[in-house]
């Protein structure tokens, strides 16, 4: 049976991999085998997680990139095969938040927020899912949502709407990539204290996100990694695709 969760001679391309949810999703990757690419526009944070992936025995290499720019994507995909030769399994996890009020938003951090939750992950995925149907290899797409995009939060409107468009975008690729055995799907996490939602983690709002949450505290980084190895691993290879894997705790099945 755990043959079927072992990534041993996969490589795995970690956007955002530098990040708090997605670098422990990445050393749940490398701990079962994969070589990891961690992707950052923060090189020294990408090396961080490298050399944690090392320290454990696992292989990795930081590379820098903004998934915001087409340009920059080529280059590091051009990078990457020259280290890898390839890669089979990616791990969109790019993110950015803002709690602007609606009415206070400009277009310029709507498309900010747009450019790197959304766009990212759509340039990405024409660049990397392209390359790897060329090379004729399957493998798995992850893309990181957010619970806020099936029941929009207060406070985070253009977050909640990009997170919305990653599970649209999640399903139709699913769809487009079938025939040529590459498989998408996303992880929709519940609360986890990352970097882009302390600073509108008030009192207040924690008190309301505990009233939602069954289990009754925040998630752990590490709690995403089972599902981000299964999602990756043979265990899933045969049938499981265009899926939204909630990890959030019982959110999303709490109403009153």
């Amino acid at each position: 049976m755990s043959k079927l969760f072992d990534l041993t001679g996969k490589t795995a391309v970690a956007i955002g991999g530098n990040s708090v949810l997605g670098s422990s999703m990445a050393l749940g990757l490398a701990e079962h085998g994969a070589k990891v690419a961690i992707v950052g526009r923060n090189i020294e944070k990408a090396e961080a997680v490298v050399k944690e992936i090392e320290a454990n025995g696992g292989e990795a290499k930081a590379f820098q990139a903004d998934v915001s720019t087409k340009e920059s994507l080529e280059q590091l995909a051009v990078e990457v095969e020259k280290w890898s030769g390839g890669w089979d399994i990616i791990l969109n996890a790019p993110g950015k938040n803002s709690p602007t009020p609606f009415f206070d938003l400009d277009m310029d951090e709507w498309d900010d927020i747009m450019d790197v939750n959304l766009k990212g992950i759509v340039l990405t995925c024409q660049i990397f899912a392209k390359k790897m149907i060329e090379q004729e290899r399957k493998g798995s797409i992850i893309n990181i949502s957010s619970v806020s995009s099936t029941t929009p939060l207060s406070k985070v409107f253009t977050y909640s709407v990009s997170k919305a468009g990653v599970n649209s975008v999640t399903q139709f690729l699913a769809r487009e990539f079938a025939p040529n055995g590459i498989r998408v799907n996303a992880i929709i996490p519940g609360f986890f204290p990352a970097e882009q939602n302390r600073k509108i983690l008030s009192e207040d709002r924690i008190a309301s996100i505990m009233n939602h949450t069954p289990m009754n505290r925040f998630g752990n980084p590490d709690e995403l990694q089972g599902a981000a190895v299964w999602l990756a691993s043979d265990a899933a290879s045969g049938f499981v695709t265009g899926t939204l894997i909630r990890v959030d705790g019982g959110y999303g099945a709490m109403t009153i």
